[in-house]
């Protein structure tokens, strides 16, 4: 190291923290509606077959109402039900006046029609965001129940006092969970959004240019650094499970506990060792998006309830 050189280390952006201030603000005001209303917010998540990640990401879910105050329900069905049996369950939910938040989760099994059971859902206890009209009201940017991830994303930006008006944002990834709607939200926050897929020629142009830079791709270390310029704020989506076998030298050092305890560990799709030395900012992988995506599920849940009940947003 030359004398007087200046190490640069990312700060990390703590899901975890963020989301717990998030919960802490919910529970205040589900207090305030049971003192005012008598009545409890509700969310009732619809379960189907048996997935392990799905049942993992149902039980959080759980966990997260319990925190807050929330009346919780996990309606499980199995996993060759029909997709006619889905709709009269969703229906039932919509007219069920203690039920104000209802979340199916995905993914559903490939003989069930996702697209009718979504939007067979009232929008105004469509607390995914995912229904037709809720997207609908994001482009026009009118008020609605917004995708828990990419609201996630903007609040962490946001109480990390982070500048997105007039920031050149690139998104990795265009699902319709992640990605579309996080293009818009940033849109609405006034950046300059580029969005890159897998049909793009030549993403890491794209990549170096940006200085918010949102990975939601579904492939681990996608993102290495020789993708990204000094300084840009790195939001980490991607979960992907690594076996020991599948590690190379370099990760089974940095996650060696991890593999000796579980024999797994979880990385995104950010090369975090190759990027975190030149960002910003940077979201760690656990710890990053994750609880962010619950506390703003919660968020959408308290909000659908407002409204419901006549309350003041």
């Amino acid at each position: 190291m030359i004398k007087g050189e200046v190490v640069k280390i990312a700060r990390l952006i703590s899901g975890p923290e963020i989301a717990k201030d998030i919960k802490a603000e919910v529970a205040e005001e589900v207090s305030e509606i049971v003192r005012l209303k008598g009545v409890r917010p509700g969310l009732t998540v619809v379960l189907v077959g048996n997935d392990p990640a799905s049942k993992v990401y149902v039980r959080n879910k759980q966990l997260g109402c319990d925190e807050v105050g929330f009346k919780s329900e996990a309606i499980r069905m199995d996993e060759n039900v029909s997709t006619e049996d889905i709709l009269k369950k969703v229906d039932r939910l919509n007219y069920d006046l203690n039920v104000h938040g209802i979340l199916v989760q995905l993914p559903l099994p490939p003989h069930v029609d996702k697209n009718r059971v979504l939007e067979a859902i009232f929008p105004e206890k469509d607390v995914d965001g995912f229904h037709p009209m809720s997207m609908g009201r994001l482009v026009a940017q009118q008020d609605c129940l917004v995708p828990a991830t990419p609201s996630g994303i903007i609040e962490m930006l946001k109480r990390k006092d982070i500048k997105i008006q007039g920031k050149e944002a690139v998104i990795v990834g265009r699902s319709v969970i992640v990605g579309r709607p996080m293009a818009l939200l940033l849109i609405n926050e006034s950046a300059t959004v580029t969005i890159c897929h897998t049909k793009t020629r030549d993403m890491a142009a794209h990549t170096r240019n940006a200085e918010i830079l949102i990975v939601s791709a579904g492939r681990p270390n996608l993102i290495g650094g020789d993708m990204v310029s000094e300084g840009t704020v790195v939001i980490d989506v991607g979960i992907n499970r690594i076996l020991k076998d599948q590690a190379d030298p370099e990760l089974l050092k940095w996650r060696k506990e991890d593999f000796k305890k579980k024999g797994t560990t979880l990385i995104g799709d950010v090369n975090f060792l190759e990027v975190e030395p030149k960002a910003s900012y940077i979201t760690p992988v656990p710890g990053g998006v994750g609880p962010m995506t619950i506390a703003m599920l919660l968020k959408n849940t308290l909000k659908a309830a407002k409204m419901q009940l006549g309350l003041k947003l």
